[in-house]
Protein backbone atom coordinates (compact mmCIF):
# COMPACT_ATOMS: atom_id res chain seq x y z
CA UNK A 1 0.00 0.00 0.00
CA UNK A 2 2.82 2.55 0.82
CA UNK A 3 4.42 1.64 -2.55
CA UNK A 4 1.28 2.55 -4.40
CA UNK A 5 0.69 6.13 -2.72
CA UNK A 6 4.29 6.96 -2.71
CA UNK A 7 4.03 6.08 -6.47
CA UNK A 8 0.89 8.47 -6.69
CA UNK A 9 2.82 11.16 -5.10
CA UNK A 10 5.78 10.62 -7.30
CA UNK A 11 3.36 10.85 -10.72
CA UNK A 12 1.90 13.86 -8.92
CA UNK A 13 4.92 15.72 -8.41
CA UNK A 14 6.35 15.38 -11.72
CA UNK A 15 3.03 16.63 -12.96
CA UNK A 16 3.06 19.64 -10.95
CA UNK A 17 6.88 20.14 -11.74
CA UNK A 18 5.74 19.59 -15.40
CA UNK A 19 2.99 22.80 -15.13
CA UNK A 20 4.94 24.99 -13.38
CA UNK A 21 7.55 24.85 -15.63
CA UNK A 22 5.16 25.34 -18.49
CA UNK A 23 3.63 28.46 -16.68
CA UNK A 24 6.83 30.06 -16.40
CA UNK A 25 7.56 30.08 -19.97
CA UNK A 26 4.45 31.40 -20.44
CA UNK A 27 4.09 33.67 -18.34
CA UNK A 28 8.02 34.66 -19.37
CA UNK A 29 5.96 35.61 -22.88
CA UNK A 30 2.57 36.42 -22.20
CA UNK A 31 3.26 40.73 -22.21
CA UNK A 32 4.85 40.29 -25.81
CA UNK A 33 2.34 37.96 -26.71
CA UNK A 34 -0.72 39.89 -25.43
CA UNK A 35 0.19 42.90 -26.63
CA UNK A 36 1.25 41.38 -30.55
CA UNK A 37 -2.34 39.81 -29.85
CA UNK A 38 -3.71 43.27 -29.14
CA UNK A 39 -2.44 45.29 -31.77
CA UNK A 40 -3.20 42.18 -34.15
CA UNK A 41 -7.10 42.03 -33.63
CA UNK A 42 -7.90 45.81 -33.42
CA UNK A 43 -9.14 45.82 -37.24
CA UNK A 44 -10.98 42.64 -36.32
CA UNK A 45 -13.09 44.12 -33.58
CA UNK A 46 -15.05 45.53 -36.46
CA UNK A 47 -18.04 44.06 -36.91
CA UNK A 48 -17.97 44.23 -40.71
CA UNK A 49 -21.59 43.30 -42.40
CA UNK A 50 -22.17 40.91 -45.66
CA UNK A 51 -23.41 43.84 -47.52
CA UNK A 52 -23.49 47.38 -46.64
CA UNK A 53 -26.28 48.82 -44.62
CA UNK A 54 -28.13 52.15 -45.06
CA UNK A 55 -28.09 54.34 -42.52
CA UNK A 56 -31.11 56.58 -41.31
CA UNK A 57 -30.60 60.29 -41.84
CA UNK A 58 -29.53 62.31 -38.84
CA UNK A 59 -28.06 65.72 -38.21
CA UNK A 60 -25.03 67.36 -35.69
CA UNK A 61 -23.16 70.36 -35.99
CA UNK A 62 -19.88 71.85 -36.94
CA UNK A 63 -17.71 74.07 -34.56
CA UNK A 64 -19.94 76.78 -35.63
CA UNK A 65 -23.25 75.75 -35.21
CA UNK A 66 -24.20 75.42 -38.84
CA UNK A 67 -26.12 71.88 -39.82
CA UNK A 68 -24.24 69.02 -40.99
CA UNK A 69 -25.42 65.75 -42.82
CA UNK A 70 -23.70 62.61 -43.62
CA UNK A 71 -24.56 63.53 -46.97
CA UNK A 72 -22.08 66.75 -47.11
CA UNK A 73 -19.54 64.00 -46.81
CA UNK A 74 -20.90 61.75 -49.95
CA UNK A 75 -17.85 60.37 -52.37
CA UNK A 76 -15.53 60.25 -49.00
CA UNK A 77 -15.19 56.89 -47.10
CA UNK A 78 -15.97 58.06 -43.22
CA UNK A 79 -14.50 56.85 -39.96
CA UNK A 80 -17.59 58.26 -37.45
CA UNK A 81 -16.30 57.71 -34.21
CA UNK A 82 -19.10 59.09 -31.64
CA UNK A 83 -17.69 60.10 -28.36
CA UNK A 84 -17.93 62.50 -25.46
CA UNK A 85 -15.46 64.44 -23.58
CA UNK A 86 -17.55 63.04 -19.76
CA UNK A 87 -16.27 59.37 -21.71
CA UNK A 88 -12.66 58.36 -20.30
CA UNK A 89 -12.07 55.67 -23.11
CA UNK A 90 -13.41 58.46 -25.65
CA UNK A 91 -10.71 60.86 -23.97
CA UNK A 92 -8.05 57.94 -24.01
CA UNK A 93 -8.05 57.62 -28.34
CA UNK A 94 -8.55 60.52 -29.34
CA UNK A 95 -5.04 61.47 -29.95
CA UNK A 96 -4.93 58.21 -31.80
CA UNK A 97 -7.73 59.17 -34.09
CA UNK A 98 -5.99 62.67 -34.36
CA UNK A 99 -2.92 61.10 -35.81
CA UNK A 100 -5.82 58.41 -38.10
CA UNK A 101 -6.74 61.63 -39.52
CA UNK A 102 -3.56 63.07 -40.02
CA UNK A 103 -1.97 59.77 -41.98
CA UNK A 104 -5.08 59.30 -43.90
CA UNK A 105 -7.17 62.19 -44.09
CA UNK A 106 -7.61 63.71 -47.42
CA UNK A 107 -10.33 64.25 -50.23
CA UNK A 108 -11.21 60.51 -50.28
CA UNK A 109 -11.30 59.64 -46.47
CA UNK A 110 -12.23 61.40 -43.32
CA UNK A 111 -12.63 60.66 -39.10
CA UNK A 112 -15.29 62.42 -38.02
CA UNK A 113 -15.27 62.17 -34.38
CA UNK A 114 -18.85 63.28 -33.06
CA UNK A 115 -18.90 64.25 -29.34
CA UNK A 116 -22.86 64.06 -28.31
CA UNK A 117 -21.54 66.50 -24.93
CA UNK A 118 -25.10 68.15 -24.23
CA UNK A 119 -22.60 71.03 -23.03
CA UNK A 120 -21.94 72.24 -26.29
CA UNK A 121 -19.06 72.63 -28.14
CA UNK A 122 -16.98 75.20 -26.46
CA UNK A 123 -16.07 72.08 -23.70
CA UNK A 124 -14.80 69.82 -26.91
CA UNK A 125 -13.11 73.20 -27.75
CA UNK A 126 -11.27 73.08 -24.71
CA UNK A 127 -10.93 69.41 -24.85
CA UNK A 128 -8.91 69.76 -27.89
CA UNK A 129 -6.86 72.50 -27.08
CA UNK A 130 -6.04 70.75 -23.74
CA UNK A 131 -4.50 67.74 -25.58
CA UNK A 132 -3.23 69.25 -28.61
CA UNK A 133 -5.98 67.77 -30.86
CA UNK A 134 -4.90 69.40 -34.37
CA UNK A 135 -6.22 67.17 -37.50
CA UNK A 136 -9.79 66.05 -36.00
CA UNK A 137 -12.71 69.18 -37.51
CA UNK A 138 -14.81 69.70 -34.15
CA UNK A 139 -18.67 67.86 -34.99
CA UNK A 140 -21.49 68.12 -32.37
CA UNK A 141 -25.00 66.31 -32.12
CA UNK A 142 -25.68 68.35 -27.91
CA UNK A 143 -29.35 66.72 -28.55
CA UNK A 144 -27.67 63.22 -28.90
CA UNK A 145 -30.25 61.64 -31.14
CA UNK A 146 -27.54 60.23 -33.20
CA UNK A 147 -26.83 57.45 -30.57
CA UNK A 148 -30.54 56.42 -30.77
CA UNK A 149 -30.45 57.42 -35.18
CA UNK A 150 -27.69 55.09 -35.08
CA UNK A 151 -28.31 52.54 -32.35
CA UNK A 152 -25.01 53.08 -30.69
CA UNK A 153 -25.21 50.74 -27.34
CA UNK A 154 -22.03 52.51 -25.69
CA UNK A 155 -19.07 54.92 -25.89
CA UNK A 156 -17.15 55.22 -28.01
CA UNK A 157 -18.99 53.61 -31.35
CA UNK A 158 -17.11 54.16 -34.73
CA UNK A 159 -18.75 53.24 -37.98
CA UNK A 160 -16.77 52.80 -41.15
CA UNK A 161 -18.90 54.21 -43.99
CA UNK A 162 -18.56 53.76 -47.33
CA UNK A 163 -18.60 56.34 -50.03
CA UNK A 164 -21.94 56.19 -50.85
CA UNK A 165 -23.36 56.75 -46.66
CA UNK A 166 -23.93 52.91 -46.21
CA UNK A 167 -22.48 51.61 -42.73
CA UNK A 168 -19.45 49.02 -43.92
CA UNK A 169 -19.55 47.57 -39.92
CA UNK A 170 -18.65 49.27 -36.75
CA UNK A 171 -16.20 48.78 -33.08
CA UNK A 172 -17.81 49.65 -30.05
CA UNK A 173 -15.53 50.30 -27.89
CA UNK A 174 -12.39 52.07 -28.05
CA UNK A 175 -9.01 50.97 -29.78
CA UNK A 176 -5.85 52.79 -30.77
CA UNK A 177 -6.54 53.72 -34.68
CA UNK A 178 -2.98 54.75 -35.70
CA UNK A 179 -1.79 51.27 -35.80
CA UNK A 180 0.15 49.97 -38.90
CA UNK A 181 -2.59 47.37 -39.23
CA UNK A 182 -5.40 49.12 -38.21
CA UNK A 183 -4.29 51.95 -41.71
CA UNK A 184 -3.55 48.46 -43.69
CA UNK A 185 -7.33 47.76 -42.82
CA UNK A 186 -9.18 51.35 -43.66
CA UNK A 187 -6.97 51.31 -46.94
CA UNK A 188 -8.62 48.25 -48.01
CA UNK A 189 -11.48 49.67 -47.51
CA UNK A 190 -10.87 53.44 -48.67
CA UNK A 191 -9.09 52.12 -52.20
CA UNK A 192 -11.07 49.27 -53.11
CA UNK A 193 -14.75 50.59 -51.98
Amino acid sequence: MNLKVGFAAGIILVVVTTLTIVSLRNEKNAPHQATDNARQLQHRSFVMHDVPRPLPGFGFEDAEGRPVTLSDFEGTVVLLNVWATWCVPCREEMPTLDALQAELGNSVFKVIALSIDRAGADVVQDFYSEIGIRNLDLFIDPTMKTTTALGIPGLPTTLLIDRNGRELGRLVGPTEWATAEMIDFLKSHIYTD
